[in-house]
């Protein structure tokens, strides 16, 4: 029998493979294609299910939540969407995933916004594979995106990526190095029309009071940080959910506007951001029941964050 799982932060648990894997799986889907990437990928999986018990654990606890029982199997197929959502990552930036293929729901949402030259936020989750939006981004009439990341526990991983795209149009901004100037930067740029891109299902890095909220979640409560809703306040601008879902043999992009104006009025700062969480934890609710495979929170979510 497994013992109690160690209370870990997402944010220490390290990348579970080395660079020449990375590289081997893309030449060899690149190459040969997805079904011998996919055989060439099944042990690697094998092994990272058999080495990591907080990932077991953690995928195990997800799937009760979400009312399912579990089997080894069940843990084996969401490890191995996240997997192929990597090489899906990787293809994207180096620009090699067709773009055609990809569908959206809700695209009428940015096309007013970008018409209108109305920047705003874009929150999103560890759900699917978000950079498949970056092939509408780098386009000439695509969206300006300016994405917060926090990448230092992946560092393999991004300087693939980086390889892959040195000249990519998408800028990315490190939350760990987040400064008042950085806030003014990215009000200039809202204003200007252009979109920050924020995920909303994590913790900070650390926690104190008033930085998390507590949610209902798949029946549980869950704590989300409310520095996605601070950023939106202080920007003045719309906040639109952004997902990105496996559907069939592609992905559908969705954008659903969820408010015009982030309001938290001084002195009841939390309990108005608790609205706006409670909101958006509904919404990745629906999105987790309907493609359960495709959260990706490797760690145990519903703990109480410790400082």
């Amino acid at each position: 029998m497994s013992g109690p799982v160690r209370s870990t932060h997402w944010a220490s648990v390290a990348e579970g493979g080395f660079a020449f894997g990375l590289w081997l799986l893309y030449f060899i889907h690149r190459f040969f294609g997805r079904w011998p990437f996919r055989v060439a990928l099944a042990p690697v999986v094998l092994f990272y299910v058999a080495r990591h018990r907080l990932a077991r654990a953690a995928s195990r606890e997800y799937f009760l939540k979400l009312g399912l029982q579990p089997t080894w199997l069940t843990t084996f197929r969401h490890i191995t969407a996240f997997a192929e959502t990597i090489m899906d990552k990787t293809l994207a930036v180096a620009g090699r995933y067709p773009f055609h293929r990809i569908r959206f729901t809700g695209r009428e949402v940015m096309l007013e916004s970008m018409a209108q030259k109305k920047g705003g936020v874009l929150v999103t989750a560890h759900m699917g594979c978000l950079e498949v939006c970056r092939l509408a981004a780098e386009r000439k009439d695509g969206p300006k995106l300016n994405v917060l990341v926090h990448t230092q526990h992946a560092e393999v991983f991004n300087s693939m990526l980086k390889r892959l795209d040195p000249h990519s149009q998408v800028k990315l901004l490190q939350v760990t190095d987040f400064a008042p100037s950085t806030a003014a930067m990215l009000s200039e740029k809202v204003d200007a029309g252009e979109f920050v891109v924020i995920a909303a299902d994590r913790v900070p890095l650390s926690d104190s009071s008033g930085r998390t909220v507590a949610a209902p979640f798949l029946g549980a409560q869950a704590y989300f940080p409310i520095g996605p809703w601070i950023l939106a306040s202080a920007l003045k601008c719309q906040v639109i959910l952004f997902t990105v879902l496996h559907e069939e043999d592609t992905y559908r992009v969705r954008f659903e506007k969820l408010t015009d104006r982030v309001e938290l009025p001084r002195g009841k700062r939390e309990a108005a951001a608790a609205v706006y969480v409670t909101q958006y934890a509904q919404k990745l609710e629906q999105l987790c029941r309907e493609s359960p495979y495709d959260w990706f929170n490797f760690f145990p979510f519903w703990e109480p964050p410790r400082a």
